[in-house]
């Protein structure tokens, strides 16, 4: 039995606690997790489920969302979060694409539940947590007759993660079962204890959504290696510092929303936050601009981490605060997975020039049910690309621009909305923004901004005009938008991530 498992630390340190709800202040400990997933574990095995079986976990941020993921991981299951902003369809989408043996769920869902009651036909044993929703059992019940000591020949199972499908419908992530004992899979759980210094006395904060890739999977991560998860039930800029100086927060991760938000808040609340217990803070999930960096390293110092991979696990560059600041705006080197980077026709680009990064490594995924998307993400040298836009220097350090699919083509000339949004991101008039392109007779695309007014910030020709200015005063007048417009909220994802195709729909 490996070490790496709740169980080895509810043996050793049985009230240590697992999780805590940052908001209100539930408590899982070690010994507390293991019994709670051994007896759903056994439960699975009752109801014939065991390795290669699906588990869907359609949950807010709740203190039972470990005890169910880790059920499933200890018994060698493929576990899929859903993210339960999404609508009926969606949902429901994801439960049948994944064919879900089994989905766990809670009552504060139960509108959503019973819209997606056409999808989970097929979905064999439906769990509830708290609540009362017609077709679903009790989880409580369920479990509580179950033994709470670990069922016998465990082996480890694996995520199956949703692309978060912001250019069209999601795609599971279907990697293999290692089909190894449970708790011994540690490839993962070793890099963050040796990149990141994760162990037994790291308590480490987790912002966002569970039910996204690097929240949930470093979540599990600290587990794994003995430490406390803090979960915010939802993200807010005060409520995270407050969360770091209540529970003495060790190391956290954010995207780059976060830290924007954090920004904005009064002098005097980011003054006054105590943020000495913090030793390593990590962000990803999206490029963050260079200028939001800079003010986070002034304020909080040199503690922030940057890594740049995708839920695919076909390479993980990274990069500390010292070597950013020796390249401003650079995602790292890989230490997992050579980094290509290739022009359209596919050959490799030198130092400097850009073009579509592609990772060479051991790791194969495939697209669940998709084997066209699964080809176009695999060349014919075995690589694999994320669909990023980007280039090394001569040191090969990676950098990157955008997204293939974000490119807007004006006038014939390739146009990459980032290089605009980070420009207008920190203006204090500006609380979110996002840059597309929309048809122009003339040149084929024409550059439109999209923004988000600050709170109490009047949205009219004036702000917008000072806002084309801005752009024009910092980057080429060809990339700058021809107008802009103004939305009460943009379309993003609880992770951060933005869908623009919402965007693009809404135009047409």
């Amino acid at each position: 039995m490996g070490a790496m498992q709740p169980g080895h630390h509810a043996a050793t340190r049985p009230d240590a606690p697992a999780v805590v709800m940052a908001g209100s202040g539930d408590r899982v400990t070690f010994a507390e997790l293991d019994t709670a997933s051994s007896r759903l574990a056994n439960l699975f095995r009752e109801r014939g489920l065991g390795p290669g079986s699906h588990l869907a976990v359609l949950l807010p941020n709740h203190p039972s969302y470990f005890e169910v993921v880790w059920a499933g991981l200890r018994n060698g299951m493929h576990v899929t979060p859903i993210n339960w902003h999404l609508g009926p369809e969606e949902a429901g989408y994801i439960v049948e694409d994944c064919d879900a043996d089994v989905i766990v769920t809670s009552g504060d869902l139960a509108e959503l539940l019973g819209q997606m009651e056409p999808h989970l036909a097929g979905v064999r044993t439906r769990l509830l947590i708290e609540g009362d929703v017609a077709g679903f059992e009790p989880y409580e019940d369920a479990i509580g007759g179950q033994p709470s000591e670990a069922p016998e020949g465990e082996v480890d199972g694996q995520f199956m993660f949703y692309s978060s499908g912001t250019t069209g419908r999601p795609k599971g992530i279907l990697s293999p079962l290692p089909g190894q004992p449970f708790g011994t899979q540690v490839g993962f759980h070793l890099l963050l204890g040796g990149l990141y210094g994760f162990g037994e006395d790291t308590t480490y904060l987790s912002p966002a959504p569970l039910y996204h890739a690097a929240p949930l999977g470093w979540s599990i991560g600290t587990q794994a290696l003995g430490g406390t998860v803090v979960v915010m039930e939802r993200f807010d800029p005060a409520g995270a510092l407050d969360a770091i100086a209540a529970h003495r927060v060790t190391h956290a991760q954010f995207v780059p929303t976060h830290f924007v938000r954090m920004l904005k808040l009064p002098e005097a609340t980011r003054s006054a936050a105590d943020l000495s217990s913090l030793r390593t803070v990590i962000h990803a999930a999206a490029p963050c601009p260079v200028e939001v960096k800079r003010q986070m390293l002034e304020w909080w110092g040199p503690l922030l981490h940057e890594y740049y991979a995708g839920s695919e696990g076909n390479g993980f560059c990274v990069v500390g605060p010292d070597e950013w600041l020796e390249r401003p705006g650079t995602v790292g080197r890989s230490i997992h997975g050579t980094v290509h980077v290739v022009d359209d026709e596919g050959r490799e680009l030198p130092a400097g020039h850009e073009g579509q990064i592609w990772f060479e490594s051991d790791r194969r995924f495939e697209y669940h049910k998709d084997p066209a998307k699964t080809a176009a993400a695999f060349d014919e040298h075995g690589w694999s690309t994320l669909g990023d836009v980007g280039y090394l220097d001569e040191d090969g350090y990676l950098f990157l621009t955008d997204r293939v699919s974000n490119m807007i083509i004006s006038g014939g000339v390739n146009i990459y909305p980032r290089e605009v949004e980070d420009v207008l991101v920190l203006h204090p008039a500006v609380a979110d923004v996002a840059v597309i392109g929309v048809p122009d007779e003339e040149m084929g695309e024409q550059v439109l901004a999209v923004v988000q007014p600050a709170d109490g910030v009047a949205a009219d020709d004036v702000l917008a005009a000072e806002l084309i200015d801005l752009c024009r005063s910092r980057i080429a007048h060809f990339k700058c938008p021809r107008a802009v417009e103004f939305m009460d909220e943009l379309p993003r994802l609880p992770t951060g991530k933005l869908l623009k195709r919402r965007l693009l729909e809404r135009r047409s």
